[in-house]
């Protein structure tokens, strides 16, 4: 989440529910949402990125309503208060790897983000995947220098009696 601030950007912050089953993970989110937003009353979502939901959820023992439309915005989730705050979340895949899904939360974390959905999980994809590759490079260059006669030093315990 971005630290209290007006507004900039398209999302809030983000969120990576670990399954497409709505009811079973917002309680979870709801719960830590409470925190900054007070007493949840709505959350709204696209109906083609989630199984199908119950229209309500008890969370923290109050009923919250859901509301699912097919024109709502893919990849976001908007949470209404009952003192009229909303924040409106990326929704990160379930399926994304792990590295890619933190990326992704804190580019839309970030105080002075202002990029768009798409932007987001893509700048969050690209960067994983630049990392893996640097990664992958430095191991083929070490394991070429290696071939080429060079030696990379291994630890050597030394044992005192």
């Amino acid at each position: 989440m971005r630290p209290k601030a007006p507004s900039t950007g398209h999302v809030d912050g983000a969120w990576w529910p670990r399954s497409r089953d709505l009811a079973a993970e917002l309680p979870a989110l709801l719960a830590t949402l409470a925190v900054r937003l007070g007493d949840v009353l709505r959350v709204n979502y696209n109906l083609t990125e989630w199984d199908s939901a119950p229209r309500r959820v008890i969370s923290g023992g109050r009923q919250i309503r859901l509301d699912g439309f097919y024109s709502r915005p893919a990849d976001t989730v908007d949470v209404v208060a009952a003192n009229r705050r909303r924040l409106t979340l990326l929704v990160v895949p379930s399926n994304t790897d792990p590295a890619a899904a933190h990326q992704t939360m804190m580019l839309a974390a970030d105080r002075d983000n202002d990029q768009t959905v798409g932007d987001l999980l893509a700048a969050g994809v690209s960067v994983t995947a630049a990392t893996q590759d640097t990664t992958n490079l430095t191991r083929i260059a070490l394991a070429g220098w290696e071939a080429e006669g060079g030696r990379i030093p291994q630890q050597v315990s030394r044992h005192t009696s």
